[in-house]
This record gives C-alpha cells, sequence and structure tokens, in this order.
C-alpha cells in the first residue's frame, strides 16, 4: 500500500475513534459504555475477536466478547502476573508481546495476528482493549499512538459510566433503604431487610449480621439471616482486631466479604455475606454492602435512640402519674400504707417504712413476701444503725435481698427511713426521681402527721391544765374531752414532773429554752410511742407525765426506778451533758386527787433537787417527814420561820461570796462532826470554825444547842419543800 493510501487509513481510523471518544462519554452504564466500544470495532475493522479485559483485584476479566473465541472467554478470569502486566500499560502486538497464559489462550484460538490497546487515566490502567485476526494482516506502527489516545479516552468513559452507574446504584439503594427500612420498624425486622437486600444484591447465599456485645466481649448473630445461617452464633474475642475473626474484612476478590458496623467510629456489628452464586465478589459488591451497612448502622442508633427517647417519655409519664396517685393518696387518706403500696407497686419491690426510733410503720410486700418480714426488718433495722442520714447507704455483705435505706427528712429533723429492697446498686436517674418523689411525699405526710398531733397535743394540754388546778371546773368538759382520748380518769393515777438541766454553760437563755423544748417534743414522742397509756403535757416550765398505777403491778419504786432510766437513756442520746430529776405525787381515787398528786410531785421534785440530787428521783410516799411538813405551805409560821433561820444566811452568801448556807447543810448533815464538814467542804479546819461562828453570830443562835440545830434542820426541809413559794 503506497504511503497515500496508509495516511487515509489513518486518518479515517482516527476520525473513527474521535468519534467513537465522543459518544462513549454519553453512556450512563459500564456495560452500555463496553458494548458500544466492542460493536464499533466490529462495524469499522474486519476483525474476527475483540475484547475488553478489565483488571479485578489481581485477575483479568473478559467483560465484553465479540467474535468466534467461545473458549478465551470460558477460561477467563486470568490471574495477572510478570507476563501479563505489560499489557496494562503500553500497546502491544502479537510480535511485541513474548508467552504468557493470556497469550496462550489466543494461540488456542488461533489468532495470527492481534494487538492490544491500554485503558488508563492518569496512570491508572483500568485494564485493556484487545483485537484478534484469524488471518495475517498488516499492522501500522504509525497507528500505535492513535490506539493509545483512544485508550485514554476509553478509560475516561469507563471512569465516567462507573461513577454515574455507582450513583445512580447509590440513588437507587437509598431509595429502596427509605422505602423499605422504617426507623418505627422492629430491629428483627430491620434485620431482615438488611440481609435480604445484602443477599440478593451481591448474588450471595447467606448472608448475616453480628452485633457485638460489650458486657461479654463477643460478636452475637442477630436472626434472622438471609439462607440457613451456619457457624459460630457468638464469636468471643480476645484481641481488637477484626481481621482476626474476618478474614475478608473489607475486601473483594474472595468467597466472603465483612464490612463494620459503625456508629460514632465505635464499631457495634459486622454486616457478612458467604458463598457467592457465580465468581468471586466485586469492588461494586463492597460499595453496596458498605452502603447497606451505614445505613443499618445509622437506623440502629437512630432506633436506639427513639427507643430512648420514647422509653424517657413512658417513664416520665409514668413518673407523673406515680406522683399524681402519691398527691391523692395524701389528700384523701391520712395513713403511710397508702403510700407505701404505692411505692411498693411502682418499684415491683418489698418496701418497709420506719419511723426515726427505727420501729417499722408499714409496709408492702410482694408474693411470698411475708414469710420474709421479719428477716427484711432486722437487715434494714441493723443497716439503719448505721446509715449516715445525709444519704442512702447500700448492705453489701449479702449480696442477694439488698436493702437500700433512705433517711426521710422534713427541712429540720429526720421523720423516719425508707428500705426499698434489691436495686442492687444499679439505680437509674427514673429511679432515683421516683425515690425522690417518694421521699417528699412521706416527708409531707409526716408533717401533716404532726401537725395533727400537736392539735390534739395542744387540745389535750388544755384540758388536762384544767384538770391540775385546786377548784375544778366544768368537770363534764373534762371528762368529755378525756373519753375522747380514750383516757379513764377514775382509774388510779399518778402524776410525776421531770426538770432537766445541762451541766454545759448555755449561751444564752434563748437557747437553753429552745433546747429544753426540742429536747421535751422528742421525748414526749418515745414515751407515747412506747406506752400509749401514759398521758404526757407540760405546764408552764414544768413536764408532767400522768401514768396509771396499774402499771406499777404493786411495786413502783421498781417501776419508777426503770422509768427514770429509761428517760435519762433517752435524753441523754440526745445531749449527753444532760441532768435528769423526777418528782413523783401520790396516787389520785377521784377528779381533785390530781391536782394533789401534781403539787405533790411538785414539792417532791424541789427536795430531790434541793436535798437528794444524787437520787435525781423521788416518790413522795417516800418523803417521811417532808409528807408532814407540806401541810404547813399556806402558814405564815412557815414564812417566818425561814425568815428567821435561812434567808439571812442565803443573804450573806450572795453578797460576801461565802456559802455559808450551803456549810450550815453540810454541817448538819455531818452531825456536827467538824472534821467530817471540813473534808467535804474542801476547806481548813479554821475556815470552818470561822463560818460556824459567823452563823451563829447572823442566826442569833448556838450550834451546839439541840433545839436550835433542830430548828435549823427543820427550817432546811421547808425550805427544800416551798423554795419556790418562799424564795426571795
Amino acid at each position: 500500500m503506497n504511503a497515500v493510501k496508509q495516511q487515509q487509513l489513518i486518518k479515517k481510523v482516527e476520525n473513527h475513534l474521535r468519534t467513537v471518544a465522543r459518544k462513549l462519554i454519553h453512556f450512563d452504564t459500564e456495560k452500555e459504555t463496553l458494548q458500544y466500544l466492542i460493536d464499533s470495532f466490529r462495524t469499522q475493522f474486519p476483525c474476527d475477536f475483540a475484547g475488553i479485559i478489565l483488571l479485578e483485584d489481581d485477575k483479568l476479566v473478559a467483560k465484553v466478547t465479540s467474535g468466534a473465541a467461545v473458549a478465551f472467554t470460558d477460561r477467563m478470569p486470568v490471574k495477572i502476573d510478570e507476563g501479563t502486566n505489560p499489557l496494562l500499560y503500553q500497546p502491544l502486538t502479537y510480535d511485541e508481546m513474548g508467552d504468557c497464559p493470556f497469550t496462550a489462550l489466543l494461540k488456542k484460538e488461533d489468532m495470527a495476528t492481534w494487538f492490544s490497546v491500554p485503558l488508563i487515566e492518569d496512570v491508572r490502567s483500568y485494564g485493556f482493549c484487545i483485537i484478534g485476526f484469524k488471518t495475517d494482516i498488516v499492522l501500522y506502527k504509525e497507528m500505535s499512538s492513535v490506539f493509545s489516545e483512544f485508550g485514554k479516552d476509553i478509560a475516561i468513559a469507563l471512569n465516567l459510566a462507573k461513577r454515574k452507574e455507582t450513583e445512580k446504584r447509590k440513588m437507587l439503594n437509598a431509595e429502596w433503604i427509605s422505602k423499605n427500612l422504617s426507623l418505627h420498624s422492629p430491629q428483627e425486622k430491620v434485620i431482615e431487610t438488611i440481609v435480604e437486600r445484602a443477599g440478593k444484591g451481591t448474588e450471595s447465599m447467606k448472608a448475616c449480621i453480628y452485633l457485638y456485645n460489650e458486657q461479654n466481649n463477643c460478636f452475637q448473630f442477630q436472626p434472622p439471616s438471609f439462607g440457613e445461617m451456619q457457624g459460630d452464633k457468638v464469636i468471643s474475642l480476645q484481641n481488637n482486631i477484626l481481621e482476626d475473626y474476618f478474614p475478608f474484612l473489607e475486601k473483594s476478590g474472595g468467597n466472603a466479604i465483612t464490612v463494620p458496623l459503625t456508629v460514632e467510629l465505635k464499631t457495634v456489628g459486622v454486616l457478612h455475606v458467604h458463598d457467592k452464586q457465580t465468581g468471586i465478589y466485586t469492588t461494586e459488591d463492597l460499595e453496596l454492602l458498605r452502603l447497606l451497612a451505614n445505613h443499618f448502622a445509622s437506623i440502629l442508633e437512630n432506633i436506639r435512640l427513639y427507643n430512648n427517647v420514647r422509653n424517657h417519655k413512658r417513664k416520665l409519664r409514668s413518673l407523673l402519674e406515680f406522683q399524681q396517685s402519691l398527691v391523692m393518696e395524701t389528700v384523701k387518706g391520712n395513713s403511710f400504707s397508702g403510700i407505701t403500696t404505692l411505692v411498693g407497686k411502682y418499684f415491683s419491690r418489698n418496701v418497709i417504712l420506719f419511723d426515726r426510733f427505727f420501729r417499722p410503720l408499714t409496709h408492702y410486700l410482694s408474693e411470698g413476701g411475708e414469710d420474709r418480714l421479719a428477716e427484711l426488718i432486722e437487715k434494714a433495722s441493723c443497716k439503719i444503725i448505721g446509715t449516715d442520714q445525709r444519704g442512702w447507704l447500700n448492705i453489701t455483705e449479702d449480696n442477694e435481698n439488698q436493702i437500700d435505706i433512705w433517711p426521710i427528712n422534713d427541712g429540720r429533723d429526720l421523720s423516719g427511713y425508707l428500705a426499698v429492697e434489691n436495686f442492687d446498686g444499679a439505680m437509674n436517674d427514673f429511679d432515683q426521681l421516683g425515690i425522690d418523689l417518694a421521699l417528699n411525699i412521706y416527708a409531707s405526710q409526716f408533717a401533716k402527721q404532726k401537725l395533727i398531733i400537736d392539735a390534739r397535743e395542744q387540745v389535750k394540754d388544755s384540758f388536762i391544765n384544767k384538770l391540775l388546778v385546786k377548784n375544778i371546773r366544768e368537770p363534764d368538759s373534762i371528762i368529755q374531752y378525756a373519753n375522747l382520748f380514750k383516757w379513764n380518769l377514775f382509774e388510779t393515777h399518778r402524776v410525776a414532773v421531770l426538770s432537766f438541766t445541762t451541766e454545759a454553760k448555755e449561751e444564752n437563755i434563748l437557747e437553753k429554752e429552745a433546747r429544753k423544748s426540742l429536747l421535751w417534743d422528742r421525748l414526749k414522742r418515745r414515751i407515747t410511742m412506747y406506752e400509749p397509756e401514759i398521758q404526757v403535757t407540760s405546764k408552764k416550765d414544768e413536764y408532767i407525765v400522768i401514768v396509771p398505777a396499774a402499771k406499777e403491778m404493786k411495786k413502783p419504786k421498781s417501776y419508777w426506778s426503770s422509768f427514770y432510766e429509761r428517760i435519762n437513756k433517752w435524753l441523754r442520746e440526745e445531749s449527753p451533758d444532760l441532768l435528769v430529776y423526777i418528782g413523783v405525787g401520790g396516787k389520785t381515787k377521784k377528779l381533785e386527787d390530781y391536782y394533789k398528786s401534781y403539787q405533790q410531785a411538785r414539792e417532791t421534785l424541789n427536795v430531790v433537787k434541793n436535798r437528794f440530787k444524787d437520787k435525781r428521783i423521788a416518790l413522795f410516799d417516800e418523803m417521811g417527814s417532808y409528807a408532814i411538813l407540806r401541810e404547813m405551805k399556806d402558814s405564815a409560821i412557815t414564812a417566818l420561820f425561814l425568815e428567821k433561820y435561812i434567808y439571812p444566811l442565803r443573804r450573806y452568801s450572795s453578797e460576801k461570796n461565802a456559802d455559808l448556807f450551803h456549810t450550815l447543810r453540810i454541817f448538819l448533815h455531818n452531825n456536827g462532826n467538824i472534821s467530817k464538814t471540813a473534808n467535804e467542804l474542801y476547806i481548813h479546819r479554821s475556815s470552818l470554825l470561822y463560818r460556824l461562828e459567823k452563823i451563829e453570830s447572823l442566826l442569833k443562835i448556838k450550834l451546839d444547842d439541840p433545839d436550835h440545830r433542830f430548828n435549823l434542820m427543820l427550817a432546811y426541809r421547808l425550805y427544800d419543800l416551798f423554795y419556790d413559794q418562799f424564795s426571795k
């Protein structure tokens, strides 16, 4: 062929290739692009075989072929090696290419002449085109550069078609996902849809999902699966390298693919497919699985968040209903039983309410819990004793049947304790809110009952004060009030008067009185709690208890000693520096006797505080001569008698800072023994003699005169009895 015809042929081929290249960019899919390219070759060139060979992973795959080369197609793909590698990067002809697995296939098809065109974009090779002839034809080297440029155009068009196809596939998959996956669908339904799409979309026999179980550190199979599930349903992890457990993690080209499910850079599971029906898994399969995995991970997280919000709303609604029920119970009911039942049912746990003295008030027990009531009370009581009143504390000695304890405070004082069984230390915020609501309601109920009790106490104090007067007015009214409190006034009683002082120095008198008032309120609660038959009241600055004589069981001294010890113990628990004194009056037989017993108790208390400080308690029946002397209380002679023998010493002692009053009492108590008196007063004998001389001078008496000493002892007894009336 002459040079002119050769140039014309080359020009014709070049124009044809340009026309083909321009049309290639208009196709949307790889298959359409490649098919048009093959058809154009077969139309323009009288070749016997044309094929597009693409590189996928490390294999050469015949994507599109045309012509009589059936055996060639059947033997593809071919693994790339050093022999076939040049075909990917330079145009070659049959006489330039050495022997390799690929050229061997062409020889088997009797291709006498062939040439290749690499498909390269920048430095990346997508594969090559192969054009074969079964007859010998002339190949012009001048056409090599033309085909090389055409190969670049094909690579660009191919890449563009792939991107279009990928985007279209993504859009279709996204559209499918939006139609088939819903936030409101159950998790099992979402998994079923995802694995079915993954299996069918990748032509797999099997597809499944494993989710990470953080508590057990394992991947756990989540049914259902696509195809019959085989293999381990639980994959325990020894390390954090997923490829050790899923070898085909994000890898195509094998017989399986695993794609991680990630939420905020944290792996929450994997999507796994295996057993592809034809061929091996491609990059397109991997992209599809990634898309499905990303959407499933997002849906999984959204489902979790949605469920959390829904659960929060449900729990908040439940809390609101719980609060409303508690409030209604406090409005309608006057006891703690209804509140405790609501708390027990809300938490589905055994609940016990204690007062501040560890006494069970009421309880709610689940089915079968009655048999364990004593055990639960014992455990809770032991825990309360060691509980910090500022917060709750678990019992940790027994992992089973744990008890949680919360103190109930009314804002100032401790009112009681709430014990709830078996939270196991795993309370969430809603549980704590529920407990806080219950504690507030309990505190309100305690305050409500305190108001009721205070009102009852005021009424009781009022009618008892009317009873403890010399001349009783409206006795019928007093009897009616007593009946209201179920108190039989006509049973025999004793009236006792209490007094307590502190050994420590108080800051001021207001603080001292406030402290005494608080102690008395607490003491009243304890007395009425343990002995409800006892009436407790106050009159001015006096604290009064009225006790049925039947409680003495014919052993008054033993009973009142025990009563004193109990009162002293309770008050010492509140204030260790407290001193308690009790005077007990005689028995009553009729209404008027209550005033008489009250006066006897007061006078006995005076004697105890002035004469028997070490005993701290005395009964009027044991007072001996004091009982006779009390009849002289209203006598003017008593006042004159005290003025002669007592008050000169009291006045001198206050003015001169020398306690002659106490000195004389000790001297008389020791029967005039100088040595004993000096030792007891911690003074020198000469100092004592000087004081005694001063006493004789002030009172104009002789201490060695028996009559004078008798008068002095009598004066001291009268003073002890009637100090509050005749003190000056």
